[in-house]
């Protein structure tokens, strides 16, 4: 919220416009647009934020990332179990592991660790959009220090179905079939790239 308040002062001096007129463009008082650009107005609305934003010609936009320990749907923990279980016991097993960027809140559902490398693991039950998935793991692995993403899906008719509908276009991104990349990491291997496993 500070960083907030603290652009509404910086863009209102910029364009030269006193708190004043800043507050009556938006429906407050500068009493209260000053209490703000010093964090003192604890009960800043979303809305107030907006119209004193659109008021210097900016606009307000958020966005959600993961942070602490989600919850997780009993479906999500097993499918996360199934896919640990399937790995040699000498490689190091993580969950909810944080993107190694400072400030960044994105975190991979699980890493795998070999003697030389590291794929970040994400596990999904029911995914609508795989395209979606695709450029969110894109992003992930690109910041995320890892060699190989394994986008792990629960094994269900819809899921399938999903797969085999986008396969050419998953196909550049995720090189290496399921079920190879799976008997890779079961023989402690890396698996020579990232891939879609079934469980």
């Amino acid at each position: 919220m500070a960083d907030l308040c603290r652009e509404i002062r910086e863009a209102r001096r910029d364009r030269g416009v006193s708190q004043v007129s800043l507050g009556q463009a938006a429906g407050l008082s500068g009493t209260w647009v000053s209490r703000i650009e010093r964090g003192l107005a604890r009960d800043l609305t979303i809305r107030q934020a907006s119209l004193l934003l659109a008021a210097v010609g900016l606009r307000l936009s958020a966005r959600a990332y993961p942070a602490g320990s989600p919850i997780r749907d009993a479906a999500h923990a097993a499918l996360l179990e199934r896919a640990r279980s399937r790995m040699h016991r000498s490689l190091r097993w993580a969950t909810e592991v944080p993107l190694p960027l400072s400030g960044d809140l994105r975190a991979w559902d699980a890493t795998v660790t070999g003697s030389s490398w590291r794929i970040g693991l994400e596990a999904e039950t029911r995914p609508r959009d795989l395209q979606a998935i695709k450029r969110r793991l894109a992003l992930k692995q690109r910041d995320g220090g890892v060699d190989a993403v394994l986008l792990v899906l629960l094994d269900s008719r819809h899921n399938r179905d999903l797969v085999r509908a986008d396969a050419d276009a998953l196909a550049e991104q995720f090189p290496v079939p399921g079920r190879r990349a799976l008997e890779l990491l079961a023989a402690g291997a890396a698996p020579g790239g990232s891939a879609i496993v079934l469980l």
